[in-house]
């Protein structure tokens, strides 16, 4: 049975969100936020000033969820926590500091226990499609993956453990201890307010910025990495908060992983094709086949969310880039020009 939500809610229930500076994280607090919920705890543990969306009408925290007791302290008297928490980046960022990504599980662990002690109703934990079994990603023709591609494990090394571990957790505190939590594992989520720069950003974000560089420095060349056949699906920022809220809220799925993420695959080569379609430009390409690229192939099978809740992420790339293109390269602009902006 789905939960009708506005059944389960009223003023004086508590949502909150860790990981909230952070890109998912921010816009889920306005999705929640635009929705009417007006009792909602936005955690970070980046200075306020940092965070992507920062909204003055909830409550704002600082506070680090790798320490027990701010834990606790985001768990008090909440309803409902959404765990987005993660030292996490694109793949440059997860293939060289495996060891920051294995220390979210000190997120997770703190996170969960302090919800079940707190009484918390709903639980939900943000996993990754790097839970998947790398050795079924090897071509970039990949099959799409489904939620028992999983096991036998053998996640991508540092990112992919530490979620499989974490998704663990959520299923045992559910059989032994009655702590409804929920499991989405997100494949590529890209679209405005998230990392653009710096070594954490994502390849639309990247190719986006790229692109905006190029026309920008008049040089008419942008750097790929990789060979530009890897495939991918990216799912749109929208489609991501709107299935959190529609998985958190499914009692089919309490303890149950499944896949969030669009089924549309596309190669790194395309996806630079569309970027440069939105610019109005074509450059041309520089292959650094040094560079982390990650799997050869990944795409999520939809098969189980369309069975359970009648939805599957559906906003096409060219709309979904197009946002993320125009919100960028306003960033970019307004950096260039002297003005504090994050990247």
């Amino acid at each position: 049975m789905t939960h009708n939500r506005n059944e389960l809610k009223n003023n004086s229930d508590v949502i909150a969100v860790t990981g909230a500076g952070g890109f998912i994280g921010g816009n889920l607090v306005k999705y929640f936020q635009d929705k009417g919920f007006s009792r909602i705890r936005a955690v970070d543990k980046k200075p306020l000033n940092e965070w992507y969306l920062r909204l003055s009408e909830v409550e704002n925290l600082c506070l680090d969820c790798g320490n027990e007791q701010a834990c606790e302290r985001v768990c008090k008297g909440a309803t409902e926590v959404y765990n987005l928490a993660a030292d996490m980046g694109g793949m440059g960022f997860i293939e060289r500091f495996r060891v920051e990504c294995l220390r979210s599980i000190l997120i997770n662990t703190h996170m969960i226990e302090a919800a079940y002690q707190a009484g918390v109703q709903r639980y939900f934990f943000s996993s990754s499609a790097c839970a998947y079994n790398t050795l079924l990603q090897r071509d970039p023709n990949v099959r799409a993956l489904k939620e028992s591609d999983a096991y036998p494990a053998m996640a991508e090394r540092g990112y992919g453990w530490e979620k499989l571990i974490s998704e663990m957790f959520c299923q045992e505190y559910w059989a032994e201890r009655g702590l409804k939590t929920f499991v989405a594992r997100f494949h590529n989520v890209y679209g405005p307010h998230g990392t653009w720069d710096g070594g954490r950003e994502k390849a639309p974000a990247a190719i986006c910025r790229k692109v905006i560089e190029a026309i920008d420095a008049g040089n008419g060349e942008i750097e790929i990495w990789g060979d530009g056949t890897q495939t991918r699906s990216f799912m749109y920022v929208a489609d991501c908060v709107k299935g959190i809220d529609k998985i958190m809220h499914c009692d089919e799925l309490i303890a149950t992983p499944i896949n969030l993420g669009s089924a549309e695959l596309v190669t790194i080569d395309a996806l630079v094709s569309i970027v440069e379609r939105i610019a109005g430009v074509k450059l041309k390409r520089k292959y650094d086949l040094n560079a982390p690229r990650g799997v050869a192939g990944r795409n999520s099978d939809n098969t189980f969310i369309k069975q359970v809740l009648k939805w599957e992420p559906d906003t096409g790339l060219n709309v979904g880039l197009r946002n993320t293109y125009s919100w960028i390269k306003e960033q970019y602009s307004d950096r260039k020009q002297g003005h504090v902006v994050v990247t």
